[in-house]
């Protein structure tokens, strides 16, 4: 007998990207793709009848990781087969599997086992972004413009969205905001020089001349995530909440640079120097002295005497 209960939904990262497909926004009448048969037939393709993914999220490839990857094709062969879907006679379009497709050709193969799928355009833009998100280990600022992409050209609602990565409208939204933040700042994010917990902190800052000035100094010292969350909670505390000093008036970055140069000038001196300035860049540089010999030391230093 016929079991006519309606079925559950199930997760996203539970379904096949075919059944991820059937309830994504469709134009006109796009062909509809079969879920994913692990038993279909896999067919040998020639190398250079294959083009690369025009909607492939992935912007950086690491070279070591390539070749590596080449060495163990080249011991084992294409383990899983790459997904492509057929334009015209002897012309295919990769889907997904585009690092095996580069590490093939640096094993010099001619032919890499693949599996032929229909899709149309948005179909493969789709595919492409929820596989790469799904199964590779894209770097923040590159998933946050896949989930962009999702949601501007694949008409996606970020609820919607949330559900195709099997992830949490906040998680997806954390992702989003990197993409808030200047240039400079996203570019040391994509090459790994800040983390996604850093970028976090730098968003919550509103003048962008202070996030560079922080994201430098975070580069330049290695600052963990947590200090630069202090820095920055420090840069947005109300007036109320500042003691009414100069030097506790000062900006932050300031403040911390001047830190920074009292260490080395106390490491120099051996002496316990005291820095102070003000917002108009004028102040004082104590250097305490313990005894005629130490007064003798430290003007050698100075090369006076």
């Amino acid at each position: 007998m016929a079991n006519n209960k309606p079925m559950k939904k199930k997760s996203a990262l539970g379904r096949g990207l075919g059944a991820l497909l059937e309830d994504s926004p469709k134009k006109g009448k796009p062909e509809v793709l079969p879920a994913a048969n692990p038993s279909a037939s896999i067919n040998e393709i020639p190398l250079d009848e294959i083009q690369v993914n025009p909607f492939q999220p992935r912007t950086h490839f690491d070279k070591t990781a390539l070749e590596e990857l080449s060495e163990s094709i080249k011991v084992q062969g294409i383990i899983q087969p790459i997904t492509v879907r057929k334009l015209a006679d002897n012309e295919y379009q990769l889907i997904s599997g585009e690092r095996r497709f580069q590490a093939s050709k640096l094993a010099g193969l001619v032919k890499v086992p693949a599996y032929i799928r229909t899709a149309n355009d948005q179909q493969m833009l789709e595919m492409a972004l929820i596989e790469n998100i799904q199964r590779e280990n894209l770097n923040a600022l590159e998933i946050a413009h896949s989930y962009q992409r999702l949601l501007s050209e694949c008409d996606l609602k970020q609820e919607q969205l949330g559900d195709r990565v099997g992830k949490n409208r906040t998680t997806v939204n954390n992702y989003l905001r990197l993409l808030k933040l200047p240039p400079d700042i996203q570019a040391g994010l994509r090459d790994q020089k800040i983390s996604m917990g850093h970028a976090r902190a730098l968003i919550n800052i509103e003048d962008i001349d202070t996030q560079l000035a922080i994201y430098k100094k975070t580069v330049d010292e290695e600052l963990s995530v947590r200090k630069v969350e202090a820095l920055v909670k420090s840069l947005n505390d109300g007036p109320e909440e500042k003691a009414n000093t100069k030097e506790k008036d000062l900006d932050p970055v300031k403040k911390y640079e001047l830190g920074k140069l009292q260490q080395k000038l106390a490491s120099h001196f051996g002496a316990k120097v005291a820095l102070k300035s003000d917002n108009k860049d004028k102040g004082e540089i104590k250097i305490p002295f313990r005894s005629t010999e130490d007064l003798n030391r430290i003007l050698e230093i100075l090369e006076i005497i």
